[in-house]
């Protein structure tokens, strides 16, 4: 294909139409297809972290601001399973369905746009967020641990913020040239968040100047933040903020991140494919 001159900009805004759904329901019968496969570890997963960090280690931790430790984690476990399900979703299956299988030059052979092909992959990522944030949450439900009916908004938050994470994966994506290359953001950028976005332990407890970080650069922490919120029905005592600066900081930086990396990746990715 010839590069066009619209390719060159990172942040025009995609033509999108209805055949992102196409691209959208070909993974999604894909993955129907495989669902023993991809349902298993996300049920065993928060299983093992809840006995063994909750029920295990837990025993041994004091209650974080009147909350058992077991339950303090259990909507982080749901958090760490929006970020698992849609950032590994538009990395490595994006580059295996991209360079290996050859998916993308056989779509974009149909009417379907390159930008179109992208947008189904960001969007499908968003819906595996969704798929495996709900199997974690019916989990976390059966141990006992939501005490807010405001849980029922937590697929809502996970396809948002999904699509965050495979919008930022997706910009990887458009980088690597091999499927090694995924280390790096592994390692330097989703292991950080797992470890340093009040998951495991309340953020306030991190130096000043860590926590503004965490706050500034770390998209689970906002992820985790709204997740505990909505399975709890607290999330004040945890940031040392009102319940509603932390809500609004957190929807307004993931609103703006979203939008940010969706155009973005749309763009950097068509560079890459169109040659």
């Amino acid at each position: 294909m010839t590069k066009s001159n619209d390719s060159q900009s990172s942040f025009r805004m995609p033509t999108l139409t209805y055949r992102v759904w196409k691209v959208w329901r070909r993974n999604f019968d894909v993955f129907t297809k495989t669902i023993h496969v991809n349902f298993l570890p996300s049920v065993l997963e928060p299983i093992l972290y809840l006995v063994a960090l909750g029920y295990g280690l837990g025993t041994f931790v004091p209650d974080i601001e009147g909350v058992p430790y077991r339950q303090f984690i259990a909507p982080a476990l749901i958090a760490i399973a929006i970020m698992y399900g849609s950032f590994f979703e538009c990395t490595y299956a994006s580059f295996v369905r991209m360079y290996f299988q050859k998916t993308f030059d056989a779509i974009i052979a149909t009417p379907v746009s390159v930008e179109e092909v992208i947008a189904g992959e960001l969007v499908w990522g968003a819906t595996r967020a969704t798929i495996n944030s709900a199997i974690v949450l019916a989990v976390v439900a059966a141990f006992g641990l939501v005490s807010s009916p405001l849980f029922l908004l937590v697929p809502l938050l996970a396809f948002f913020g999904g699509l965050m994470f495979a919008a930022l994966g997706m910009c990887f994506t458009a980088f690597a040239q091999n499927i090694d290359f995924f280390n790096y953001p592994s390692f330097l950028l989703v292991t950080p968040m797992f470890l340093l976005s009040g998951t495991f332990f309340p953020l306030s407890s991190l130096p000043g100047p860590v926590q503004t970080a965490a706050l500034a650069v770390l998209p689970l922490t906002h992820v985790a933040n709204l997740t505990r919120g909505l399975v709890l029905g607290r999330i004040d005592t945890f940031l040392n903020l009102s319940t509603e600066a932390t809500l609004l900081l957190s929807i307004a930086w993931i609103s703006v991140i979203t939008v940010f990396f969706f155009i973005l990746s749309i763009n950097l990715m068509k560079k890459k494919l169109i040659k």
